[in-house]
């Protein structure tokens, strides 16, 4: 019952992260798979199912990489998000500039992700 606990609120903070760049969505949800594939065989089914991020976790999770259909989008909403945040709600240069700086960091880490091919090869 604990590790359903820490799955549900991982993926709580998974959720927030993927509307709040400083927070990292991607550790948030594979914590929530493990949790849910040590406790829930149906909540670690439907994490790596959902229609919104589960093919994203699954190829994650199993090492088959990121297409650049996905990372291009998660890049836009990331730069997107921290610029309107800096603009609008920071008015401290260093703070700008740690917001800027993680979104390099961020950045850096999405892009040197292992790629994907999205052309299947069909099985033998």
């Amino acid at each position: 019952m604990a590790l359903f606990v820490a799955g549900s609120l991982f993926l709580a903070l998974g959720m927030v992260g993927v509307v709040i760049p400083v927070l990292p969505t991607t550790p948030f949800l594979l914590l929530a798979a493990i949790c849910y594939g040590r406790s829930s065989e149906r909540s670690y089914r439907w994490l790596t199912t959902n229609r919104l991020f589960g093919r994203y976790l699954s190829d994650y999770l199993q090492g088959r990489g990121i297409s650049w259909k996905v990372k291009t989008p998660a890049l836009v909403l990331l730069w997107g998000v921290i610029t309107l945040s800096a603009v609008l709600f920071v008015s401290q240069w260093w703070a700008r500039a740690l917001l800027f700086l993680v979104a390099v960091g961020v950045t850096v880490h999405i892009v040197t992700l292992k790629g994907r091919n999205d052309q299947r090869i069909p099985e033998s």
